[in-house]
């Protein structure tokens, strides 16, 4: 009877397959080098878009609770800024280096684009779950992957996310939408944000 329970265990540890846990894509900045000298950067508010989440789990935008569900929509609409609004951000035009002949718009390769100057600010409490973390990360990448894919689609004919990294002329297509929509969320260090009365 051992002998059959060994061999079972045997057979069960060398059958089974291990699900491999993944995390979210980030790159990290670089460690500060020790003799750099703090510089306080100033952003005007309307650049800025507030997102917490608070030890209930609900997410606020701008002081507001909001639905997840309209979380992608908000984060669109503060990036693009179609209509120049003066309470969204503000727009800086930029020369942005596309390969030559891949769009009629640009048939030299060189655009010049207003860029949105917008910073998400993600901010949670440290009681907040990483499920609900999880999510509004999911929904505020997808909006920038939105806005990549429209741009990428109007201008070159091709969907964002179907270009080649590996192709040299679809790496300069990535590259240059990449600095025309950036993927601005900024993360700050968890505190005590609380819950709604």
């Amino acid at each position: 009877m051992a002998d059959i329970a060994f061999l079972l265990l045997i057979f069960f540890l060398v059958a089974t397959t291990m699900d491999i846990d993944t995390g979210i894509t980030r790159l990290l900045p670089p460690m500060p080098e020790k003799d750099q000298k703090e510089e306080e950067v100033k952003v005007k508010e309307r650049n800025v878009l507030v997102v917490l989440i608070n030890k209930d789990d609900q997410l606020m935008v701008e002081g507001q609770i909001m639905d997840l569900g309209r979380l992608k929509e908000t984060t669109l609409e503060f990036f693009s800024n179609p209509n120049d609004d003066e309470h969204l951000p503000e727009k800086e035009p930029e020369i942005i280096e596309f390969p030559p002949g891949q769009s009629a718009r640009w048939p030299d390769g060189l655009a010049q684009i207003r860029v949105s100057k917008g910073v998400v600010s993600l901010q949670n409490d440290r009681s907040t779950t990483y499920g609900k973390y999880l999510q509004v990360q999911n929904e505020l990448v997808a909006a920038v992957n939105e806005l990549r894919n429209q741009f990428a689609i109007q201008n070159f004919g091709r969907r964002y996310d179907d270009l080649n990294p590996l192709n040299s002329i679809d790496e300069g297509i990535i590259s240059g939408i990449n600095k025309v929509y950036k993927m601005n969320i900024s993360e700050a260090e968890p505190k005590n944000i609380g819950g709604v009365r």
